[in-house]
């Protein structure tokens, strides 16, 4: 099963804050992909890009543009765990 995010709230140093239908609060570093991905060092180039993040219409994805977004799985496994229910 899919999460789905309940919320998503940029955070400094190209963090973002997502808590999950499930209860589950963590906090996902985005410096990998932005490093790592084409088209992502626009989150870094373009000023107030990264604040602009925006949950899809499933809660199963974020994105910033039509280019640049994060499946809810990758940031369900891969963040830090800030809070558990």
């Amino acid at each position: 099963m899919i999460p789905r995010i309940k919320s998503v709230k940029p955070m400094k140093d190209y963090n973002l804050q997502v808590v999950f239908d499930d209860g589950k609060s963590v906090l996902y570093d985005v410096t990998e992909e932005i490093d790592s991905l084409p088209g992502y060092d626009d989150l870094k180039n373009i000023h107030g890009l990264f604040d602009q993040v925006q949950l899809d219409e499933s809660r199963t994805c974020v994105f910033w543009n039509e280019d640049i977004d994060l499946p809810s799985d990758t940031i369900y496994e891969y963040g830090k765990v800030l809070f558990e229910m």
